[in-house]
């Protein structure tokens, strides 16, 4: 016994010294998932059905590490999923044709197109022999001066095309031709009639048009000199423009592209006789501008107009009418003296239509009706009208308030019945449900009622009077996240789900409604895919996503969890990501992810290989947790997605500090004295509002591309979510208030580490948040580290290098190690060396 109490007491003491330990950064670890390395553990994990127009059939493709890329094609009717083709016979047919070697497990992704008989495929495939280039006979002739000043020399090269065809269940592959796909750059421009008479388009920022014969040269030749263009409006100017698009584009690239023909988006009727177009004056908005450093040459600046919260003017819309027959022009006549958008509702494409196929988008209705919405400036507001698209007479058929802001994801109607009836999206009653109206604006029943939420129309049955939908909620008793398939009767019975179970899934309905494909998992569990029919009955399995690689190589699933949000009663959602060599008798340092909404929320609920914010960030030696906050995300009440409405700065923290003390309290790895947050745009914002309001619990923040300062954001993020204050004045006139709190505000308040970063051009949250920021910073005497992204937009360019430097920043702060390398050396290691 006096033997071993020595060592006992050596054993607990360092048992306890151990449960001290902050853990050694583990870059080796981090580095084997890297996005690269992923792509080349985890290929498919859902099926994406490509619905065929005859019958209720869809092919798709799935990828896994033991057999390659194999396609099949489904017969949901007979039950049946066959090979779309042999794998071993196609790799024979294609070594036979193009004398390169090919391999079953090893085919080239296909880029399909079916024949309009649904009984044969047609692909393009590239080998290695190369041919001389040959011209067309008719660009020949064509262009015979230009031949005969071709100077002679080496004759031009390229790799030899085949076009093939296969016919499902055919025992060969036929050679179509040998020539390469042409380029077609008129898809870029070309809006086409429905019935293919004539094709509109913009130039000189004004409409133009051509008939069918001149677009079918136009096709074959652009630079056809023969070819007959209509000019239609004369008053289009720049940023008053009928078409086009110079967003994103320097003002030297703008000037260069003025005289090309560019695109231009409406709405046609049914008949092809009348487009319908939306123009929006956009002179009178400031100008913004970003500066390419990087860009080859002399700098370039981009001139772009640009919308701040809180500025008087706003963006005029209006609504013309293109008569295609008499090339006329009148303007539907709408309230000119509120400041409104407006958005004109379209009819529904088909999941089947082909993608060689002419798909023009079209006016809701069939019956010469522009059904549209107006929504006023301060999002509180929501009004439905129709207009007759001869007479230009408006109706207001539907009315929407709300005291805070009126959700727009539901904002699509459908109509139905014969255009009788409408089906209508509204979160009056404080939940996202489905209200049936007659055309005339009648309310005749609310669909659905509860305490869920309706998320995304999916499809309805005229005949049964069915309406098929997602929603999260209904499922009692599992994340309220959960999204999953239900169909209602229109009367406001017979809710039923049709794929439950204790998952997120994500569907897709076949266009007769009978079948849909279900893709299943949880962020703990394994990807599976299985087709079901409109009753909610399995007709068969699918496919389960393989993972042996990633396994092989360590991965352990994160793990869901559910806490209390600060105000003790509201249930919060989230996900803890652990090293996978996870010991439980370390002390971790706490990083969280965040996003504060109110769009989404940074919480993954299906299994994901994007790793980069989470698990991958873990290895390094953190828990890495990602939470929701009440102001998030819109799948839940109304009350919870605007809970931050006229407090947009600090709404999600106090959520983020109390989960976060929770787990800490839980579970005895998490060490609450070192606690990281970072985020990327709202989170950006978000993780440094946290350093700034709780400095003594938030220790290290990295802020990627923040709008840090709302005042110089775009109006519709910050108004609509915030909120925007109309006041009149004593001659009746509205003025627009607009007072949020800006984080510079509280830059005394830092006591921790933060690294800012933004892009140089990045023109959706400008680099002005972010460089105010620093000043507040400077002007505070505060130290901090701050990153610029040369040529990067809101989206970093290299994100594996702004991974790294993150792993480096959280890695010297809160685990107390820093590399001495100058090198990166994780990204290095990959490279191949170049002779």
């Amino acid at each position: 016994m006096k033997n071993i109490l020595p060592t006992l007491l050596f054993l607990l003491s360092f048992l306890s010294i151990k449960a001290q330990e902050t853990p050694e950064p583990n870059y080796r670890q981090a580095a084997r998932f890297s996005p690269t390395k992923m792509a080349k553990m985890v290929h498919s994990t859902s099926v994406r059905p490509n619905w065929l127009q005859k019958g209720n059939r869809f092919w798709y493709q799935y990828k896994t590490s033991t057999e390659g890329s194999k396609y099949y094609i489904v017969d949901a009717y007979k039950k049946t999923k066959k090979p779309l083709f042999d794998n071993v016979k196609m790799a024979k047919w294609l070594s036979e044709i193009t004398k390169d070697p090919y391999e079953a497990k090893h085919l080239p992704r296909f880029n399909f197109t079916f024949t309009k008989d649904e009984k044969a495929i047609r692909f393009y495939v590239t080998s290695k022999e190369e041919v001389e280039v040959k011209e067309d006979k008719e660009d020949a002739k064509k262009d015979s001066i230009k031949a005969k000043k071709k100077k002679k020399g080496k004759q031009k090269m390229e790799k030899k095309v085949y076009h093939l065809e296969y016919r499902l269940g055919g025992n060969r592959l036929t050679i179509l031709g040998t020539k390469k796909k042409k380029k077609e750059p008129w898809k870029k421009w070309a809006n086409i009639a429905p019935d293919s008479s004539i094709v509109l388009y913009s130039k000189n920022y004004n409409l133009y048009w051509m008939n069918k014969e001149n677009f079918l040269k136009a096709v074959k030749d652009e630079k056809d000199t023969t070819i007959v263009e209509n000019q239609w409006t004369k008053d289009g100017e720049l940023n008053y423009s009928y078409g086009g698009r110079t967003y994103g584009k320097t003002d030297k690239e703008k000037k260069k592209q003025e005289k090309d023909k560019q695109g231009i988006y409406g709405y046609w009727s049914h008949d092809s006789k009348k487009f319908i177009y939306t123009r929006s004056d956009a002179r009178h908005i400031e100008d913004l501008w970003v500066i390419h450093a990087t860009k080859k040459g002399r700098p370039q600046l981009e001139t772009y107009k640009y919308h701040m919260a809180g500025e008087q003017d706003f963006y005029k819309s209006e609504m013309l009418v293109f008569d295609i027959p008499s090339k006329s022009k009148k303007e539907i006549v709408l309230d000119s003296t509120v400041q409104q958008s407006i958005n004109i509702y379209s009819h529904p494409w088909k999941k089947s239509y082909r993608r060689d196929e002419h798909n023009p988008t079209k006016l809701l209705s069939k019956k010469g009706k522009i059904y549209f919405s107006t929504t006023s400036r301060d999002r509180k507001h929501l009004d439905i009208h129709v207009a007759d698209i001869s007479s230009g007479e408006v109706k207001t058929i539907i009315k929407e308030h709300s005291n805070t802001y009126i959700e727009q994801r539901g904002k699509s109607i459908r109509l139905f019945n014969n255009e009788q009836e409408i089906l209508f999206w509204s979160e009056r009653d404080g939940w996202g449900h489905y209200y049936l109206y007659d055309t005339n604006g009648n309310l005749k029943k609310q669909v659905t009622n509860g305490p869920f939420h309706i998320d995304r129309f999916e499809g309805i049955n005229e005949k049964t009077r069915e309406v098929f939908f997602t929603a999260n909620g209904i499922a009692k008793n599992q994340d309220p996240y959960y999204a999953h398939l239900y169909k209602i009767n229109l009367n406001g019975t017979g809710l039923k789900s049709l794929n439950p179970g204790d998952y997120n899934t994500g569907i897709s309905l076949s266009d007769s409604n009978q079948y849909f494909v279900s893709n299943y998992s949880r962020v703990n569990t394994i990807p599976k895919s299985e087709l079901r029919d409109s009753n909610g009955k399995l007709v068969m399995k699918l496919e389960e996503a393989d993972l042996s690689q990633l396994f092989a190589a360590g991965y352990k699933f994160p793990e869901p969890f559910k806490a209390k949000a600060a105000d003790g009663i509201t249930d919060i959602y989230g996900v803890i990501y652990k090293p996978y060599d996870f010991d439980s008798i370390k002390k971790y340092p706490l990083i969280e992810y965040v996003y504060p909404g109110p769009q989404t929320e940074a919480v993954n609920k299906s299994f994901s290989q994007r790793m980069d914010r989470t698990d991958r960030l873990a290895q390094v030696g953190f828990i890495v947790i990602t939470l929701g906050n009440r102001g998030g995300h819109p799948a839940r009440s109304k009350w919870y997605h605007t809970y931050g409405y006229g407090n947009l700065r600090d709404y999600g923290l106090a959520d983020k500090k109390y989960v976060a003390e929770q787990l800490a309290d839980r579970y005895d790895f998490i060490d609450i004295s070192k606690v990281g947050i970072f985020g990327h745009s709202g989170g950006g914002f978000m993780s440094t509002a946290a350093m700034l309001v709780y400095p003594d619990f938030f220790k290290v923040a990295v802020s990627s591309a923040g709008n840090h300062d709302n005042t110089v954001y775009n109006s519709w993020w910050s108004e609509t979510h915030h909120g925007i204050k109309e006041e009149k004045d004593a001659k009746g006139k509205i003025k627009y208030k607009y007072m949020i709190d800006k984080n510079q505000s509280l830059a005394k308040n830092l006591k921790g580490n933060l690294l800012l970063a933004t892009g140089d051009v990045d023109n959706n949250v400008h680099p002005s948040g972010t460089i105010r920021m620093v000043n507040a910073f400077m002007n505070a005497n505060k130290r901090f580290d701050f990153m610029l992204f040369p040529g990067s937009r809101h989206g970093f360019k290299n994100r594996e290098y702004w991974f790294w430097r993150k792993a480096d920043y959280f890695s010297k702060h809160l685990l107390g190690k820093e590399t001495n390398f100058v090198d990166i050396v994780e990204m290095n290691r990959d490279k191949a060396l170049k002779r």
